[in-house]
């Protein structure tokens, strides 16, 4: 800290008036505001090498006029220097309550779009007469940091878990990851840790900070750190937004084949994936610091939502994902998060149900309108499950109609809930005696909601004592 004072009195020729330690970032640099006239931003690192990559990226960035922090003095052993303050916004902060409800507003999504349609910019802009060699710790992406990143996960992480494989079969995989990756290869910038803590956000503009670990690959990594950054928390929908964003603002430097765009892009989603987990699990198991744990859920999240769809090229490393995220140190915590649609039909004379999620709220349809079978002798042994009732509700037809209405009602928020991270939704069916229509409503209900969403349906027909339950996919 006294070399930073040092630092500053020789660049401005006062004293700065204050200095205050920022809170520490996930790398083992240190951060200083010194108040003053200018007020900079000190920085002291903890290796040459580390600080070199930062300073030469900096002024070449600058020189492309690439927004980031001007570097304004450099202390003679090149481990501490000066850069203009920024201020205190990350797009991390900026975007919190998006990442809380999972609902994202005009300006959150403004900021997201503005930040990702710059980021060919600093990949293809900041690569022109960049010296890759200049790049720390490596200067490539390559097959190679590939190897490293996916073993990293492997002895960090995966063999924490305890969970049994086989080396093998698992390099062999790795192996073939690594050729579709490099498949991608070019020569354009890579940031590596772009995410939204490593943007800030000025006048309320994006700028690029914590670039240092960049190094010459593929452009498809950066978009798949940003979208799928573990405590980001971004929805489906706007994943595929923000994807459109940056693939226009990506024509302007070449043409795209959105289809192979996507495609190769998810194979980078996975692994992006794994190298964070290796990260969390070596902050967080080896070097003790449980707020890096506190990430692995979410990361787990979008794992189990890539595993989706199979990944054929790498068939044991896909079926030994899916064991890893249904382990039950971490399959409890991802129920959790995963949504549960209660539908329920019920007798209105014995009155509505109460909800015992403690959550309030959810439907409750009245099917009384619906021309009732109750009415007609021969149906009244029967309930809505069976064949004679379930042929009279629906070549009446009027049934039809109003669960059509129904389903679009309950679709509609059941997106949303997934989407905000929810965890109970109730939908109940009454009738005048909770036998016929409410239980047909119900049972047709909990079956749709089951082959149209991954969530947990639990069904009850109140009146008739029967209970049935839909697990996830």
């Amino acid at each position: 800290m006294e070399q930073l004072a040092s630092l500053y009195q020789a660049y401005t020729g006062t004293a700065p008036d204050k200095v205050t330690e920022l809170p520490a970032s996930g790398s083992n640099r240190r951060y200083f505001r010194l108040e003053g006239s200018p007020t900079l931003i000190g920085v002291v690192g903890t290796c040459l090498e580390e600080n070199e990559a930062f300073l030469y990226m900096a002024d070449h960035f600058l020189k492309h006029n690439i927004p980031v922090p001007r570097v304004v003095a450099v202390a003679d052993d090149r481990m501490s220097y000066l850069q203009e303050d920024l201020g205190d916004t990350l797009l991390f902060g900026a975007i919190e309550k998006g990442r809380l409800t999972r609902s994202f507003s005009t300006d959150e999504r403004r900021l997201l779009a503005d930040t990702i349609r710059l980021l060919p910019d600093i990949q293809f802009m900041g690569a022109v007469g960049m010296d890759f060699s200049k790049c720390y710790p490596a200067a490539e992406f390559d097959t190679r940091s590939i190897m490293w990143d996916l073993n990293y996960f492997k002895y960090c992480f995966l063999k924490a878990t305890g969970l049994e494989f086989s080396e093998d079969r698992l390099e062999d995989d790795f192996q073939a990851l690594a050729e579709v990756l490099m498949r991608s290869k070019s020569s354009t910038f890579m940031y590596r840790d772009f995410q939204s803590r490593n943007v800030m956000i000025k006048d309320g503009q994006p700028w690029f900070i914590d670039f240092q670990g960049g190094r010459k690959g593929p452009y498809f990594y950066d978009v798949a750190s940003f979208l799928w950054q573990a405590k980001a928390n971004f929805p489906d929908g706007l994943r595929h937004e923000l994807i459109k964003e940056y693939i226009d603002a990506l024509k302007k430097y070449k043409p795209v084949d959105e289809e192979y765009f996507l495609e190769q892009l998810r194979h980078f989603v996975l692994f992006r994936t794994l190298q964070v987990l290796g990260a969390y699990g070596y902050r967080g198991y080896f070097e003790k610091k449980p707020h890096f744990l506190q990430s692995v859920p979410f990361a787990l999240a979008n794992l189990r939502a890539i595993l989706d769809k199979p990944f054929v090229e790498y068939p044991y490393l896909d079926s030994m994902l899916r064991q890893l995220v249904d382990m039950k140190q971490f399959s409890d915590e991802l129920q959790k998060r995963t949504l549960t649609v209660k539908v329920m039909s019920f007798a209105y004379k014995k009155g509505i149900p109460n909800d015992t999620s403690g959550n309030g709220g959810g439907f409750v349809f009245d099917c009384r309108a619906v021309n009732n079978p109750g009415k007609y002798e021969r149906y009244k042994p029967f309930t809505g499950l069976d064949k004679e009732v379930i042929k009279f509700l629906e070549d009446d037809g009027e049934i039809t109609t109003f669960l059509d209405h129904c389903r679009a009602l309950v679709d509609a928020s059941v997106r949303r809930y997934i989407d905000r991270g929810f965890s109970n939704l109730m939908v109940c069916f009454g009738c005048t005696g909770g036998q016929h229509r409410s239980v047909y409503c119900a049972q047709h209900m909990a079956e749709h909601i089951h082959s149209q969403f991954n969530v947990k349906v639990e069904l009850f027909h109140r009146e008739q004592n029967i209970e049935q339950l839909f697990k996830p996919k």
